[in-house]
């Protein structure tokens, strides 16, 4: 019990810090530096709305959502998928890619310090193998 509440706590309690700092230092939630982050990953910086979603972990609604508000920013923008019409990709505009570069270092500052520079190398492997862990089984109940 004391692992699982630990987790809880410690989670949102990290989720919350590293989303206060980039919005405090660049006007951006953590969920929308995380889509940013899978775009600028992908050929192209662009992917599939459902792969996006998956990727981060939310509904296709709420990402749907969330795509067309930064659209409105000009973050990123949606462009039909030209391979089957249905699909829709989301792209990282110019705009998009330089705020993600403007705020990694604010981010990877505050994973860092908040996170991995508290655990030794074996905790962090630790941590890294109960989560491919973890993602494996939710996504196989998922898929």
């Amino acid at each position: 019990m004391r692992a699982w509440r630990n987790y809880v706590i410690g989670a949102s309690m990290l989720a919350d810090r590293l989303h206060r700092e980039l919005q405090d230092g660049h006007g951006l939630s953590l969920a929308d530096y995380e889509v940013l982050v899978r775009l600028s990953e992908q050929k192209g910086r662009r992917m599939r709305m459902s792969l996006l979603a998956e990727d981060v972990a939310s509904s296709k609604s709420r990402v749907s959502h969330q795509v067309a508000r930064m659209e409105r920013e000009g973050l990123l923008r949606r462009r039909e998928c030209p391979e089957d019409g249905r699909g829709v990709f989301a792209e990282l505009t110019d705009r998009g890619m330089a705020l993600l570069e403007g705020s990694a270092p604010t981010h990877v500052k505050g994973v860092r310090e908040h996170m991995i520079d508290l655990l030794s190398r074996e905790e962090q492997a630790v941590v890294a193998k109960v989560f491919d862990r973890v993602i494996a089984h939710l996504r196989g109940l998922d898929g």
